[in-house]
């Protein structure tokens, strides 16, 4: 199987079901950007934090690869005149969801108290998780503005909303397990 398929030098690229769009196509940029969150995590994953964490972020990578699949089909071929799935493109279920709402409700239970929002960093780890809730939720705008002009599964954009939710609380919750200093945003007085 080749890489290359010089089908796109053109500037267009396929959507699932064929039809082409140019690449600048906002459908493009969400599911492009989906990857790139996908790409993030497993840089979190990699790093030195427990295995359940790892576990977890391997589901969730799962799940983005969904969300891209239905972020990348035309609605227009997805379905049939009779409301017949033609395409075979998985979904997220309320399930996904909540399981990121019980892994934030168990990290929270150990988490001091927030008081204030807290400055991005602490730990080359934590950063990352911080990186990768800025890229979720650029990803989640692009989806939100895809889903206004064809609309799409509504549960793939509450999963990524509360994927960023997620992904916040981990930074929390690893600053707390690698004894990262948690710093405060105190506005300053002028």
């Amino acid at each position: 199987m080749k890489i290359y398929t010089k089908t796109g030098d053109k500037g267009t690229t396929a959507l699932f079901g064929g039809t082409r769009v140019p690449k600048h196509h906002i459908r493009i940029d969400s599911y492009g950007t989906v990857d790139e969150l996908n790409s993030h995590i497993g840089l979190i994953r990699d790093q030195n934090v427990e295995k359940h964490y790892k576990d977890i972020l391997i589901i969730i990578q799962d799940k983005l690869f969904t969300v891209g699949a239905i972020l990348a089909t035309d609605p227009e071929k997805a379905t049939l005149k009779n409301g017949k799935e033609r395409l075979n493109i998985p979904k997220i279920s309320s399930e996904d969801i909540a399981l990121l709402e019980r892994e934030m409700d168990t990290m929270n239970e150990t988490l001091p108290q927030m008081t204030h929002f807290v400055l991005p960093g602490g730990h080359q780890t934590v950063s990352y998780c911080h990186i990768a809730r800025c890229v979720c939720r650029r990803a989640e705008r692009l989806a939100s503005a895809l889903n206004e002009l064809e609309p799409f599964l509504p549960e793939a954009l509450t999963y990524l909303n509360r994927l960023s939710d997620y992904i916040f609380v981990l930074a929390r919750k690893l600053s707390l397990d690698l004894q990262a200093e948690e710093v405060k945003w105190i506005p300053q007085k002028n």
